[in-house]
């Protein structure tokens, strides 16, 4: 049976991005020094966006207002994978760190099936 949920950080989605948001900062940290103010960045501020909104969402008085949070996760989520196969495409990422990142990123649409309104559609 599942944990009944009383706040975000109950949520297996926000826990899941969590976890992504930890392995973009120790990946991105690799990133020439250059990318600082451009992909390191616009990376990391997607990444921390995903469970930001799911926390937001949740912690907001209506549904509608959640499932437009969770919207926004969503779509922080796709940025985030985009944002890492440029970095691969660049030579910044190697095959173990896009696998992982990218495994985390399933982890998290996986996570988020029981989530309203956070399908894979």
């Amino acid at each position: 049976m599942d944990k009944p949920v009383r706040c975000y950080q109950d949520l297996v989605a926000w826990q899941k991005a969590m976890d992504l948001v930890t392995k973009i900062y120790q990946v991105s940290h690799k990133f020439p020094r250059e990318e600082i103010f451009a992909l390191t960045s616009q990376l990391r501020r997607a990444a921390v966006s995903v469970p930001s909104n799911i926390a937001e969402g949740q912690g907001r008085s209506s549904r509608k207002e959640f499932l437009y949070f969770l919207g926004n996760a969503k779509g922080s989520l796709s940025e985030v994978e985009t944002q890492i196969l440029i970095a691969r495409n660049l030579g910044y990422i190697g095959d173990e760190d896009l696998n992982a990142l990218l495994n985390l990123s399933a982890e998290v649409r996986t996570n988020s099936k029981r989530t309203p309104g956070f399908s894979q559609e």
